[in-house]
């Protein structure tokens, strides 16, 4: 089978140079803990969550967008009760953390990380503004496309991947190492599609991103 998820180094990317493992990797028996916890869902969820233009005073700015996709196995079978996680810049591409130093606005109105759970259908559903592209010191003259970040917790600490999310038609994704370091074959997987069918009219286009766990068409996820 082609190889699908990036690898532990890609040479162009210069962030995996010091982050990839240089020695084999040493199996570990998960202990009892590791295996049956956390439990979801957390009893503290508010709609806020999922709604990233809710969490301060005032709306954000930047252009709304509607995010929603399925979790599902390798047969298509839908996966609930997942713990789906988002974190973003804002539309002026910078993060709401201290070590984002880029020359850009930070919003008060925007924290730029979510939460959802998938629902019986594996289900999830965000709303939250188009994320800003910036630069990063990868290259001369780097800049990072337009992406969210994505996490999925299942049942328990073992069942966690990471992965980004692009959008179609973004012309920085042909210069962008970490976008590229995903096979060609498989790079459709990381890019959401336009769903005009949920855009909402006068208010926020929208996108689908499935996410699929394992199998021949599974989602490419991060080392």
């Amino acid at each position: 089978m082609n190889r699908v998820h990036p690898a532990d180094f890609y040479a162009p990317n210069r962030s995996s140079h010091l982050r990839h493992p240089k020695q084999p990797r040493i199996p570990i028996t998960p202990t009892l803990s590791e295996l049956t916890g956390p439990i979801y869902p957390y009893p503290g969820f508010l709609p806020e969550d999922a709604d990233l233009t809710k969490q301060h005073a005032g709306e954000p700015i930047g252009e709304r967008i509607v995010l929603h996709g399925r979790v599902v196995d390798e047969h298509g079978r839908p996966v609930p009760q997942t713990l789906v996680e988002i974190w973003q810049a804002n539309a002026a591409g910078r993060y709401a953390h201290g070590v984002d130093n880029h020359d850009a606005p930070l919003d008060p109105n925007f924290s730029g990380t979510g939460r959802a759970i998938t629902d019986a259908e594996g289900r999830y559903r965000f709303i939250t503004i188009m994320p800003g592209r910036y630069p990063f010191q990868n290259h001369y003259n780097a800049w990072r496309p337009a992406h969210i970040h994505f996490s999925l917790f299942g049942a328990n600490f073992l069942t966690r991947f990471a992965t980004q999310m692009f959008f179609p038609g973004d012309p920085l994704q042909a210069l962008d190492p970490i976008y590229q370091s995903v096979p060609e074959h498989a790079r459709d997987r990381v890019v959401a599609r336009f769903d005009i069918d949920e855009t909402k009219p006068e208010w926020a286009l929208a996108f689908q991103f499935d996410l699929v766990l394992r199998g021949p068409r599974v989602t490419p996820f991060e080392p």
